[in-house]
């Protein structure tokens, strides 16, 4: 459960509120989709994992249909901003699949990040309806990435997901020690937060989700040579890897076993 006295105000948590309300039924389902990428344009490759009985898949017409905000300097990015592959991730800081996909990117990092092939893009999707905190720690993340910087909000995401079992929502009252601890002062960060001077931008990105096709978390877009597709759900390592090595064949990478 949540203390319900918090270091992080109250206020401004609550003021940020998603422009859009999702039946409860498909963000429940959500989670538990059956995974399906697909590109079009050259790419005819098709992944899928069933995750439970649900046989749900996204289509190409689906897939290439959406529309994503590009990806541009406001964004948070862990690597090389002109990788071959972006991956945009949308997740919700208290989702539980959130959680297992943050150490899934943080392996595929580990791996194709420091060669500069894959880029992994973080935008907020807080499902208030059943994680009433994750809008407040998407703020909290903004005010870190405003306080100190790109590497402060990654080192900041990272202590929130690795600091809670995974069915268990944030503590709420050590979220100004990750602040800290990604390296900016408290009684600045207490500020900002209480200010809420960046839900505009939570709420931005939660309406891009939304025109991307987002319905819940955690929800990746690939990117790569002007196509487009989609990782649904939290698929593990092995699976996400198989979908890049994939891609860097396709576009000529000679460096793929």
């Amino acid at each position: 459960m949540e203390p319900e006295n918090t270091s992080v105000d109250s206020t401004a948590t609550s003021s940020v509120h998603n422009p859009f309300i999702i039946p409860g039924a498909i963000l429940i389902g959500f989670a538990m989709i059956a995974a399906a990428i697909y590109f079009s344009g050259g790419f005819s490759g098709h992944t899928k994992q069933t995750m439970q009985e649900d046989t749900s898949v996204i289509t190409q017409e689906d897939a290439s249909g959406s529309s994503i905000r590009p990806v541009d300097e406001n964004d948070h990015i862990r690597g090389n901003p002109n990788a071959p592959i972006v991956i945009v991730e949308y997740s919700d800081y208290d989702c539980p699949f959130c959680k297992k996909f943050h150490e899934t990117m943080k392996a595929v990092m580990a791996e194709y990040g420091t060669t500069g092939k894959v880029a992994w893009v973080y935008r907020h999707f807080p499902i208030e309806q059943i994680h009433p905190n994750a809008a407040g720690i998407a703020l909290a993340a903004e005010c870190v990435a405003d306080l100190g910087g790109n590497d402060a909000f990654w080192t900041f995401s990272d202590l929130v997901f690795e600091d809670r079992l995974e069915t268990a929502q944030t503590n709420m009252a050590k979220v100004p020690d990750y602040a800290v601890q990604a390296g900016v002062d408290k009684d600045e960060f207490n500020a900002c937060v209480r200010e809420g001077r960046f839900v505009k931008d939570v709420q931005e990105d939660y309406a891009d989700g939304v025109a991307a096709g987002v319905t819940g978390t955690p929800y990746s877009l690939v990117l790569v040579g002007g196509q487009q597709g989609i990782i649904n759900g939290a698929q593990p390592y092995e699976m996400v890897k198989q979908i890049i090595d994939t891609l860097l064949l396709q576009i000529g990478d000679s460096s793929v076993q």
